[in-house]
């Protein structure tokens, strides 16, 4: 099983990865951590995100893949957050003939940067991240679409399945 991740910063996406990746037999593989060990210091802006991840991710894919077919689930924390993103994830689980799941957290603006906020202040995050930064970021969000025809399971804020 593949676990994807979809949702803004501060969502709750890294809290239910964690939560996902406790099942037994499974992975979890964080972008925040890949990023910051592998670019210490050298993403500032969202170009060098991009150039990043997508480094990272040409990297991971043929893993990725390999420990899918042996049998071990992964549990994704990069963000499903756009059509090329999801593009990439499917590639992975069709690649391995895998099963997966999208989880998607519906999480309303205020909440992710009031969320935002409290982490940044209390410096556990990889990356601080500032309103005018989720701002932009945001611009980018395109929420999933049965369309896409992903196996989606929805979260709200208001009910138990977001931390």
């Amino acid at each position: 099983m593949l676990h994807l991740i979809c949702g803004k910063i501060a969502s709750g996406k890294s809290t239910l990865t964690q939560q996902l990746s406790q099942a037994p037999q499974t992975v979890l593989i964080s972008e925040d951590e890949w990023l910051s060990r592998l670019y210490p210091g050298q993403i500032q802006a969202l170009g060098d995100y991009v150039r990043c991840t997508g480094h990272l991710r040409d990297a991971l894919t043929a893993h990725i893949i390999s420990l899918l077919k042996a049998g071990v689930s992964v549990v994704l924390d990069f963000p499903a957050n756009t059509l090329a993103s999801r593009r990439w994830m499917r590639s992975l689980f069709e690649g391995a003939g895998a099963d997966h799941q999208l989880h998607y957290l519906d999480v309303p603006d205020e909440v992710c940067k009031a969320r935002l906020r409290a982490r940044n202040a209390a410096g556990t995050h990889a990356f601080e991240t500032s309103d005018a930064q989720f701002d932009l970021i945001t611009g980018y969000f395109e929420a999933p679409r049965r369309e896409e025809g992903f196996n989606i399971i929805r979260y709200e804020p208001s009910g138990s399945d977001v931390g």
